[in-house]
This record gives C-alpha cells, sequence and structure tokens, in this order.
C-alpha cells in the first residue's frame, strides 16, 4: 500500500470577490482544498493543494497531478504477494467517491462472512491514517487550522 488518499476542505476567511464563484463550498464557505496520500506512520507521499472549482474529491483527482508518474511509467518499484500471487503496482486507500480503478482499494458493500468484516474493520483503520495526518498538520501548524487570511493564491 501507498497510502490512503483523501481531501480536506481550509476555509478562506479574505477569498477576493473575484475568485468567491470559483472556491464556494457546499455550506456557501469559501474553502480552498488540500488532497493528500499518507501512509500509516502519517508519512505524506503527495500533496495537491488550491485547487479551484472543487467541490468534492473527484474534482480533485482530475486535476491532480498524482497519477502523472504512473502514466508515463515512472510508477514506484513495489513488489507485494497476496494468495500466492505477486503483485507489482501500488494501490490506495480511498472512500467510495473514488472512481473504480484498480489502484483504489475501497470499503467491500454488503459484508456477509465474518473474514470480509474483520477486513473492513482494519481497513477502516487504515484509511484513518490520512485523516489522523490531517489532525497532525493542524496542530502543528496552527494557520491550517483556522481561516486563511490571505488575498492572493501565491501566497497561500
Amino acid at each position: 500500500m501507498i497510502g490512503s488518499i483523501d481531501c480536506m476542505h481550509w476555509q478562506w476567511k479574505n477569498c477576493p470577490t473575484a475568485l468567491q464563484g470559483d472556491y464556494g463550498n457546499r455550506k456557501g464557505q469559501k474553502s480552498i482544498i488540500l488532497e493528500a496520500v499518507a501512509g500509516f506512520d502519517t508519512w505524506v507521499w503527495h500533496v495537491f493543494f488550491g485547487v479551484a472549482g472543487a467541490q468534492n474529491d473527484l474534482n480533485v483527482l482530475s486535476q491532480s497531478p498524482v497519477f502523472n508518474d504512473v502514466l508515463i511509467g515512472q510508477d514506484p518499484n513495489i513488489t507485494y504477494q497476496v494468495n500466492n500471487t505477486v503483485y507489482q503496482t501500488g494501490y490506495y486507500l480511498a472512500d467510495g467517491i473514488y472512481p473504480r480503478w484498480t489502484t483504489f482499494v475501497k470499503f467491500i458493500p454488503n459484508l456477509q462472512s465474518q473474514k470480509q468484516k474483520l477486513f473492513a474493520t482494519y481497513q477502516e483503520g487504515y484509511m484513518k491514517d490520512v485523516e489522523r495526518c490531517f489532525g497532525i498538520l493542524q496542530a502543528r501548524w496552527l494557520i491550517i487550522r483556522g481561516a486563511a487570511r490571505m488575498f492572493d493564491e501565491e501566497i497561500l
């Protein structure tokens, strides 16, 4: 596993009037979205920040460079084995909103067996890694916890 992928909204208090239509979120607030891929040890593998017009994770993913290396054939050299099958590509734990790509592992709907329930419990725990990473970032750099006060995207 490379890590868990998710997005967080950072409220933009002093968003310029000309940009307010692009940076409005579903709650009517102005915000910039931070996309991150974080590992179990809160190591951040990827960050993409400041997407205009992004209301959800899919819009951010469509503009994000997270898979650019994979598309040009320079993906990370990862080898692992599951049930005597060797895999050469990494995968990301993702929410249900992400598309059905082979690189995303999402929750199993309609859990039936005890084995599936145990797997879902562990997967849910590892999916919290990126949320924990966002919490650490907000605790360490207080500016991220509060609303952004700058006027210019470049300065943010």
